[in-house]
């Protein structure tokens, strides 16, 4: 079992929610979550469609272990095709929603169409209603879940909601669920604003079975001890993922200033220690560590901003606790734009939440305007009179705003990185692969991370792969391409399962096979589990492909590729893309150009 075999779709054109049986053989191809909510997309829209068009479906995805006991059970996936990439996209979250979701009884929330005015999907097992949303529109994200908890007085609803970024068609707005937790990446939020809805509500009452329940404690239990006992773990429950920090500046691959450079001064004002720190006025940035549904592992961090600090005097609503800095967000907000403020990072990460962004996308456009304005190719006319310059945390924290709001030039930076830098004439600037921005690792330092990020199906992405291990210990291009093929395989059933991906540093994809095996019908092996996943990859791929992607699409900014590391361990070296991507090619059963072979296709029941 562990699967509900049923979908939920609305129609938002029609104003209908019916129910239709999950296609159980799609189950035993795709698994669920990422690879079966792509199949779905596939099989129901033209790849070729405008991502904010009403042709466009969204679709909200559990896997079939989203909702057990299993560690880490609360991941679900927003799929869809991205107005960021014009290329397929699937962001993951975490949080509570998804096993709610789960719980009401569907594996699966298919969304088409365009509402002709604002409503919001409110779900209550069987019950399923669209309600006006007119007096949420123009509300945010924390607002809007408010409003909707009071107006149903339910305190169990679990909400997953869009702020005015996403009415607005900012290119890499978010859905933010449970307040906290977000399915970030390619403009996800976007797609759910183009189609007038504000927010999905849902309380599930019905809970999940699984096949052999007696068989699925023990591999669970088991699974656990490995996961408890693992070192990465440990690091990721005491400092969370922003230890990654000093990680990467001693190593050298740490983007600051727009990737100008590989290391940042400031990194000791707003690593994990400085979080855990009491500043001159005895105010710690740093309250405690928070877990998603069914985690163990408990990585994220909760955090408040100094009264006396200048984002929040006189603003008694920041008064709160909320989201700490992860790495990503560290990184996006501190060396990529040079601001070594931890209560400014901290506070535009909280507006991230608020007004439903991706921080990195933000960031690292961001870094790219400040970059325009160094060089004087923008000006204060452009920027409203504020000074973009890189270390300007009162810039930053003022963009950020802006841009949650779509107003001023924040509008400008709703664009991201890539359209930003096309509109003022240096398109080379944008630090990006097929419209997203990059992650936090830079690909002269790290080149198999080079190779995925060029690879990946959504555009830059780290955690798409896995050539972290071998990147640390050679950083020539050599060996590359085969860990990068393996890892996007595995990640891509990984994603599936609907368990977290932090998982993988302690177990490897046995574990999910004896887990999945225990609660699941079929016969799942690693073997069967290898093959879902490097199916999952080609099916994405062909989407890109009929979306108008091609192998040009398959690169990285020059700036990698040309301009060699100045410090570091990697000083002097470029990102030596060619030669992995053509082994990879080879390896992935693709012709020189990027295209899978009909031998491919059809070994992987893809044809």
């Amino acid at each position: 079992m562990t699967w509900q075999q049923q979908v939920l779709r609305v129609n938002l054109t029609e104003g209908t929610c019916t129910t239709e049986p999950l296609n159980m053989q799609w189950a035993q191809d795709y698994l669920g979550e990422r690879g079966l909510a792509t199949k779905y997309l596939w099989e129901g829209m033209n790849p070729q469609s405008d991502a904010m068009s009403p042709q466009n479906m969204l679709i909200f995805a559990t896997g079939p272990l989203t909702g057990t006991m299993a560690s880490t059970s609360g991941r679900f996936a927003v799929v869809t095709k991205g107005p960021l990439t014009n290329a397929i996209a699937c962001s993951n979250s975490g949080g509570k929603f998804g096993a709610s979701l789960k719980y009401a009884g569907y594996d699966m929330l298919i969304l088409e169409g365009r509402s002709p005015t604002p409503v919001y999907l409110h779900i209550v097992d069987d019950e399923v209603t669209l309600h006006d949303a007119e007096d949420l529109w123009g509300k945010t994200v924390w607002e809007t879940d408010d409003a909707i908890h009071e107006k149903h007085q339910d305190p169990q609803l679990k909400i997953a909601a869009i702020g005015v970024s996403g009415e607005e068609g900012v290119r890499y707005a978010c859905v933010v669920n449970d307040l906290h937790r977000a399915a970030g990446r390619s403009g996800v939020g976007a797609v759910m604003g183009s189609k007038n809805l504000k927010a999905i509500a849902v309380h599930g009452t019905k809970g999940v079975s699984v096949e052999d329940m007696p068989r699925f404690m023990t591999t669970v239990k088991n699974a656990w001890k490995k996961l408890e006992a693992d070192e990465g773990r440990k690091e990721l429950t005491e400092l969370g993922t922003n230890a990654m920090i000093d990680a990467m500046q001693a190593f050298g691959g740490l983007p600051t200033r727009n990737f100008q450079e590989v290391q940042f001064e400031g990194t000791d004002k707003i690593n994990p220690e400085a979080m855990v720190t009491a500043n001159k006025n005895g105010h710690t940035n740093l309250l405690t560590n928070k877990a998603c549904f069914g985690c163990t592992i408990a990585c994220g961090r909760v955090a408040h901003i100094d009264q006396n600090h200048f984002t929040i005097v006189n603003r008694k609503e920041y008064w709160h606790a909320s989201g700490g800095l992860e790495y990503e967000t560290a990184f996006a907000f501190g060396p990529v734009c040079g601001v070594d403020d931890i209560d400014a990072l901290t506070f535009a990460g909280f507006l991230m939440n608020e007004h439903g962004m991706d921080p990195i996308s933000f960031g690292v456009t961001l870094a790219a305007a400040m970059e325009l304005y160094e060089r004087g190719i923008i000006t204060d006319d452009d920027t409203d009179g504020v000074a973009l310059n890189f270390g300007n945390a009162e810039a930053l924290t003022i963009m950020a705003e802006k841009t949650g709001k779509a107003e001023g030039f924040g509008k400008q930076l709703g664009l991201g990185a890539k359209r930003l830098c096309e509109k003022y004439g240096h398109p080379e600037l944008a630090m990006v692969v097929k419209g997203q921005e990059f992650a936090g690792y830079d690909s002269r330092a790290l080149p198999g991370m080079g190779l995925g990020y060029a690879t990946s199906n959504r555009g830059a992405c780290h955690l798409k792969h896995d050539v972290f291990a071998e990147d640390m210990e050679d950083q020539s291009a050599a060996g590359k391409a085969e860990p990068c093929k393996t890892s996007q395989d595995a990640i891509a059933t990984i994603d599936s399962t609907g368990l977290c991906l932090f998982t993988s540093g302690a177990w490897d994809l046995s574990d999910y096979a004896e887990q999945l095996d225990a609660a699941c019908q079929g016969n799942w092996t690693t073997a069967k589990l290898e093959e879902v996943g490097e199916r999952i990859w080609n099916l994405e791929r062909q989407f890109n492909l009929t979306a108008g992607l091609s192998r040009a699409d398959d690169t990285l900014p020059p700036r990698l590729l040309n301009d060699p590391v100045p410090t570091g361990t990697a000083k002097g070296r470029v990102c030596e893309l060619d030669t992995m991507l053509t082994e990879y090619y080879e390896l992935r059963g693709w012709s020189d150009q990027g295209v899978p072979t009909p031998e491919t296709l059809q070994r992987l029941n893809l044809s």
